[in-house]
């Protein structure tokens, strides 16, 4: 399997699609404007209201609606935050240094939590999961930092290994370099990245995750409420931390300035990895150039093809997202229609395991299958979409086929969920379902010219056209073109393109630019 990463920056931001053997698997946007909240950021907040029946708090940390606060989100070392934030504010704190603190009782799972915080208090949050719809971001004061290899977790003070990494002498190898490297107070869990990786890179992540756990104190000083204290600068690096566990053969990026700060970015992490950094120049789009807008149009919408001549209907609703196989006009692969169905819903299950990914769908997905009877292909169904979805990093739980035919799947939800629309508005009736007669469409471009000629002194006007108007203009002799020649003493070039609907029809002056249409 090959990996490559795409990334589009244009006006509106920044695009970043991963591509597994060609196909598109996961497509991220950050629109440009401010606003945008990750997971994994860390805010000074400001504790807005006290919601002692819902157990939870909401806290200002800039959005326009305020972040909702969990008591179970504030984790046993709350109090130790809040102290220690309150001492690094009033300048009694100036780095991260936990040898010497002394930590808080814990608190308990059943407290409240208007007895841990109060109105207009300020307290470190961090994003858990992004806003969603009409709802604010969430938080959880249980504040980690995620480098490549670990993740550092203040105020624990042990290093656990991620039960990913199978093999007895590689956990006990990671534990125990973890111990040997760590500081006090400062815990630490390993990746499945750090899998057989050298000393020397994992004390190198490690050094840099506690330069970062600094830096959060040396900022909090000056720190106003609703500032970022913590976050990656783009997100096309969070992004490439969490899937540096791919074998990467290319990542391209559109902006010299990015592909700068990228190459000085990966030859902190791997050397190896600013091999496969490369820089595009072209003048095609990049996504049209790696054929990205065309799978992005074949794979989002209602109805998505599979591979194997299916077809899925995807719905949402406020509840659950359901998925609807269906076999398609193919013709049969075998005479026996129960191993028919079968292959059909195999296909159709690597698709979906793409789509839950691809559009980054969270909650509860209902997919109906076609039916089977047979237990074993049943057993073959289910384990095929969880192999097929053994790459997902999502949190994600599947159960197995119901007696109606159904596959149940709750899938981690931390961001909202990547909609595109497929459906363009008709550029000749722009969503009306009403178009200009026809028979005027000649009398309306002569009024234009008219009015363009008479107002300003255009020695050249260029009219761009659908290719079936152009070749009327253009027939016969003489041609309306050349009426028009012999009426105003100019010249009025005609160019066909095949994107303009059937009666649109734009002007440009001798430099190119469009010009504007403005007739009293």
């Amino acid at each position: 399997m090959t990996y490559e990463m795409i990334i589009d920056v244009g006006r509106e931001g920044e695009r970043i699609a991963l591509l597994k053997d060609k196909k598109l698997v996961e497509l991220h946007q950050e629109k440009s404007d401010s606003g945008n909240f990750l997971v994994g950021e860390i805010y000074l907040g400001t504790v807005k209201k006290i919601m002692p029946g819902l157990n939870a708090a909401f806290v200002d940390v800039g959005h326009e609606k305020d972040a909702f606060l969990h008591y179970h989100d504030l984790g046993p070392y709350i109090k130790s935050w809040l102290k220690i934030t309150k001492d690094s504010m009033n300048g009694k704190r100036k780095d991260g240094d936990l040898s010497q603190f002394d930590l808080e009782p814990e608190t308990v799972k059943t407290g409240k939590i208007n007895q841990i915080l109060k109105r207009n208090q300020q307290i470190l949050v961090q994003i858990a999961k992004e806003p969603i719809s009409s709802k604010g971001p969430r938080l959880t004061t249980e504040i980690s930092i995620a480098g490549r290899y670990f993740i550092l977790v203040p105020f624990y003070d042990t290093v656990n290994v991620s039960k990913k990494v199978s093999t007895f002498d590689e956990r006990k190898r990671l534990k125990n370099l973890g111990n040997s490297l760590k500081t006090p107070k400062l815990g630490l869990i390993c990746r499945t990245a750090a899998e057989q990786k050298g000393g020397q890179d994992l004390h190198q992540d490690i050094l840099e995750l506690q330069k970062k756990w600094n830096d959060i104190f040396l900022k909090l000083p000056s720190a106003s409420p609703r500032d970022r204290v913590h976050g990656e600068a783009q997100k096309s690096f969070t992004i490439l931390r969490d899937l540096l566990s791919y074998d990467f053969t290319n990542i391209t990026v559109n902006q010299k300035m990015l592909y700068e700060d990228m190459k000085s970015h990966l030859s902190n992490i791997d050397k190896k990895l600013v091999k496969v950094l490369k820089y595009y120049s072209g003048k095609e789009d990049i996504f049209s150039h790696y054929s990205i807008d065309k799978q992005i149009q074949s794979s989002f919408g209602k109805t998505v093809s599979c591979p194997g001549g299916s077809y899925l209907i995807i719905e949402h609703t406020e509840a659950l997202h359901s998925i609807d196989v269906n076999s398609g006009s193919k013709q049969a692969r075998s005479s026996n229609q129960e191993e028919n169905a079968l292959a059909t819903n195999l296909d159709a299950a690597k698709e979906i395991a793409r789509q839950l990914r691809l559009r980054d769908m969270g909650g509860i997905v209902v997919i109906d299958f076609i039916d089977l009877r047979t237990p074993n292909f049943k057993r073959q169904l289910f384990n095929t979409l969880r192999d097929a979805m053994e790459d997902d990093k999502a949190k994600h739980t599947i159960l197995p086929m119901s007696k109606f035919g159904l596959i149940q799947i709750t899938r981690q939800r931390v961001r909202p969920e990547m909609s595109i629309k497929t459906a363009e508005k008709c550029p000749t009736c722009s969503g009306t379902g009403s178009i200009v007669s026809s028979v005027m469409i000649v009398d309306n471009i002569e009024k234009h010219l008219d009015h363009l000629f008479a107002t300003a002194p255009y020695k050249q006007i260029t009219i761009i056209t659908n290719p079936y108007l152009a070749a009327y203009l253009l027939k016969g002799v003489p041609s309306m073109r050349m009426k028009w020649y012999f009426k105003y003493k100019k010249w009025v070039n005609v160019k066909s393109d095949i994107k303009y609907g059937m009666l649109a029809y734009s002007f440009f002056d001798k430099n190119n630019e469009l010009i504007d249409i403005d007739i009293p």
